[in-house]
């Protein structure tokens, strides 16, 4: 067999190829990161003994959109089989859309003057050995939040941001446009992007065109890993499908279908296949 590659050369190919339609400029963010985040943002899930927590759900015309669940939702299948305790963490009404199906905890909704000592007090209760943030609103540096249209959706939104920064454990968060949590890491780069940036900040900051997609980029490394093919049972169709039952619209269209920031399930589908042939291809 060939010499594979490293790790690190697959964490570059998987960053490139995670940004590479570019719909909200994210190519420019990443040209401000050092590489390997994905590879160090695996590393911490792979090395997590004890619980997980997954914050995600993005308030979208009092429901929630479908960025950001899917991939959770993919995550956490895999970490489940890993024996990583993941929990979902996310509020109303994700929260009630997902309790009976997964292991989850509430954040409160329009919270954010109690939101630090809440945290803190979770995170003591919880014990995460590791916190991930897919696609949740950051707080922008007037403590607010905002979508992607420039409108404040704070009192619909709960606060995960002190989670992230209140946690003694790695902390990664993934985002796909500047106004989500862990965004803090390139604000100042975001002058010439047409949002509201958050300032909330982590260790490892994934970026991606759609943030679902990161998740995968995630769970490859943890097949190759674990020399199995956890990317081969993930179909998006099937858990958009699952969300839209309860609920779950488009973040841009704001409509109830089985699509992922306007884009048809089948785009996620393939980069799943892609990131199945790299990493097949690149076995050790």
């Amino acid at each position: 067999m060939s010499a594979s590659l490293s790790d690190e050369a697959l964490s570059r190919q998987i960053e490139t190829m995670m940004v590479e339609q570019n719909p909200r400029g994210m190519q420019h963010l990443y040209a401000m990161q050092s590489t390997g985040t994905y590879l160090r943002a695996a590393q911490a899930l792979h090395k997590a003994n004890g619980p997980v927590l997954i914050g995600t759900g993005f308030a979208v015309n009092n429901t929630f959109e479908t960025d950001g669940p899917v991939g959770a939702i993919a995550l956490y299948s895999v970490l489940d089989t890993l024996g990583k305790q993941p929990i979902l963490v996310t509020g109303n009404p994700l929260y009630s859309a997902l309790k009976n199906d997964f292991n989850c905890f509430e954040l409160p909704i329009n919270s954010i003057e109690n939101a630090r000592t809440f945290s803190i007090k979770a995170l003591e209760q919880l014990k995460p050995d590791c916190l991930l943030s897919i696609e949740r609103p950051g707080l922008n540096e007037h403590q607010r939040y905002y979508n992607m249209r420039g409108i404040d959706i704070s009192e619909h939104c709960g606060c995960f941001d002190f989670f992230i920064t209140e946690a003694t454990c790695p902390t990664i968060a993934i985002g796909d446009g500047g106004n989500e949590i862990g965004m803090g890491n390139l604000a100042k780069h975001m002058h010439g992007l047409n949002i509201t940036p958050s300032v909330t900040p982590c260790d490892e900051l994934l970026l991606a065109d759609v943030s679902n997609w990161a998740a995968y980029g995630l769970i490859a490394f943890l097949s190759r890993w674990h020399n199995t093919d956890f990317l081969a049972d993930i179909e998006p169709l099937n858990i958009l499908q699952y969300l839209s039952e309860r609920g779950s619209v488009d973040g841009v269209t704001h409509k109830n279908e089985l699509t992922e920031d306007g884009l048809h399930a089948m785009h996620g589908q393939q980069l799943i296949t892609r990131l199945r042939q790299l990493t097949r291809q690149n076995e050790v």
